[in-house]
């Protein structure tokens, strides 16, 4: 029994402890439940009051577009009333003006009225004057005019053939100068163009970023590649351009071409620049060669030493006073073909011994000797004929001319040198003779302005038409183009052209 009553009080003992439990749960149920529903409430204020807010803001930045609209409306509306002011005002100035015109033609009219009323009587004292006339000297109007004409004529023809015999003996004075201009001007129309060589390269780098590759760490690669060229590389803070400073044309052009080929890979470390270097050298030799070869099959020239061919290609990246030697050289040969042709003598040797007049400023090796000696050992040790190697030697009279060939090679040599615009010439130099040019037509009383064009080689002069009359206009010119010719020193000629205009304006409204 015992047992009985104790297992009993046990399970009444879980059972209230379960009872318990559950009351206490639900308990907790009602309170989690109620903290939900407060917080619930809270967020729902929450979201109430930023919805608020937001609403607020919206409205406010309406309020300032409207605001804003309505302020450049006004704006608009300003800028329209003034407009409409100004157009307003012009209407009245223009009905004034009309007022004004329609005033002054009334007063024109009556001038004009006046002015034939003068004319007319005029014309009557005229006649009148004419009758007097050849009633006293017994001679018809006619009659005079003829007379009067035929001593003008008289005149006249006294004066001009007193002009020509001036110019006939001035013609005779100036006749060697003048053959001279002449035979510049026939040559000038077969010159070939010209490049202005100088002693720096300018390479052209998509980014600034390159430059810092071409440097190199610590400045081994561009001493690399100035070992490896001979040519000073200059990077500064110029933008997107790297210089090549070098007197030499084809160690320049070396430098250039490695350089891009160098950039464009990509890869630029001391070993591959040697390597680029080495490859573009044995290009540049090949593009010379083929450059020689091309250049003898252009001027006809056949059967030229492959050697001396060489030499000619060279010429292409040299130059003589910022005249390029390859242009310069087949310009002397064509004019000493032209020479040739015209003196009946043999025309393929004269072309030979122009192209190849300064081969020796293009040796491999630099000897302590003039460049036409040079030149005509060069020729002789190749094999040309004693023609050629003697033009060669005496274009600059280091040695005897003894052939015909030789003086043409010497004079086309100058005209090809000395003709406008084959030579550079110094900036200040050129600034100041095309200042004077200017400056000598400006001197001359009614001259208004004066220009210098074509690199001085024409000049422009306009005048004033009230005080320079046609007659006066073309004794004007031949008295500036004479002061030139004997004031100042030009290459070739200086065309002046002298302007005179007259204008009559007016408009019709």
């Amino acid at each position: 029994m015992d047992i009985i009553y104790g297992v009993g009080g046990l399970a009444i003992g879980i059972v209230l402890a379960v009872v318990i439990q559950l009351v206490l749960l639900k308990s907790r149920k009602e309170q989690i439940l109620k903290e939900a529903e407060k917080e619930g409430e809270n967020l729902k204020q929450q979201k109430i009051l930023q919805a608020k807010e937001k609403f607020l803001k919206l409205k406010e930045d309406h309020e300032v577009k409207i605001k804003d609209r309505e302020r450049k409306l006004q704006s608009a509306e300003d800028r329209v009333r003034s407009k409409e002011k100004a157009l307003s005002k012009k209407i009245e100035d223009a009905n004034r003006k009309e007022k004004k015109l329609d005033q002054e033609q009334g007063t024109l009219e009556a001038k004009i009225s006046a002015f034939d009323k003068k004319n007319q009587e005029l014309e009557k004292v005229h006649q009148k004057t004419v009758a007097e006339l050849s009633k006293v000297s017994g001679m018809s109007s006619e009659d005079a005019k003829t007379a009067l004409m035929e001593s003008l004529k008289d005149e006249a023809r006294t004066n001009a053939m007193a002009h020509i015999n001036e110019i006939v003996e001035e013609a005779k004075l100036n006749a060697n100068r003048e053959a001279k201009k002449i035979v510049i001007q026939t040559i000038q129309r077969v010159a070939t163009e010209q490049a202005i060589e100088n002693s720096v390269s300018v390479f052209n780098i998509d980014s600034d970023e390159v430059k810092g590759r071409i440097i190199g760490r610590e400045g081994r690669n561009i001493r690399a590649l100035e070992a490896a060229t001979g040519v000073e590389i200059i990077v500064d803070d110029t933008p997107e351009a790297i210089i090549l400073s070098c007197f030499d044309p084809v160690r320049r052009e070396i430098a250039r071409l490695a350089l891009h080929q160098l950039v464009s890979d990509g890869r630029i470390h001391p070993a591959r620049i040697e390597e680029v270097v080495a490859k573009t050298k044995k290009q540049l030799d090949e593009e010379i060669a083929e450059t020689g070869r091309r250049t003898c099959i252009d001027l006809g020239i056949h059967g030229l030493h492959p050697e001396l061919m060489r030499m000619v290609g060279r010429m292409k990246y040299r130059s003589s006073y910022g005249q390029n030697l390859l242009q310069h050289s087949r310009e002397v040969a064509n004019i000493c073909a032209i020479m040739a042709a015209e003196l009946g003598l043999n025309v393929k040797l004269a072309k030979r011994a122009g192209l190849l007049h300064d081969i020796g400023k293009v040796p491999d090796e630099e000897p302590e000797l003039p460049h036409a000696v040079l030149g005509m050992k060069l020729a002789e040790k190749f094999g040309e004929k004693p023609d050629v190697c003697n033009a060669i030697g005496a274009h600059h009279d280091e040695v005897e001319m003894s052939t015909l060939i030789a003086p043409i090679v010497q004079v086309c040599d100058a005209i090809s040198g000395a003709r406008p615009g084959a030579r550079r010439e110094i900036v200040e130099s050129y600034i100041k003779r095309i200042k004077e040019l200017e400056g000598l037509a400006l001197g001359y009383e009614g001259v208004s302005n004066a220009y210098a064009i074509q690199a001085g080689r024409e000049l422009r002069v306009i005048v004033e038409s009230e005080k320079v009359s046609d007659a006066q206009a073309d004794e004007l010119s031949f008295t500036i183009s004479q002061r030139i010719q004997t004031e100042m020193t030009y290459p070739g000629q200086v065309k002046v052209t002298l302007i005179r205009e007259k204008r009559a304006v007016n408009y019709a409204k």
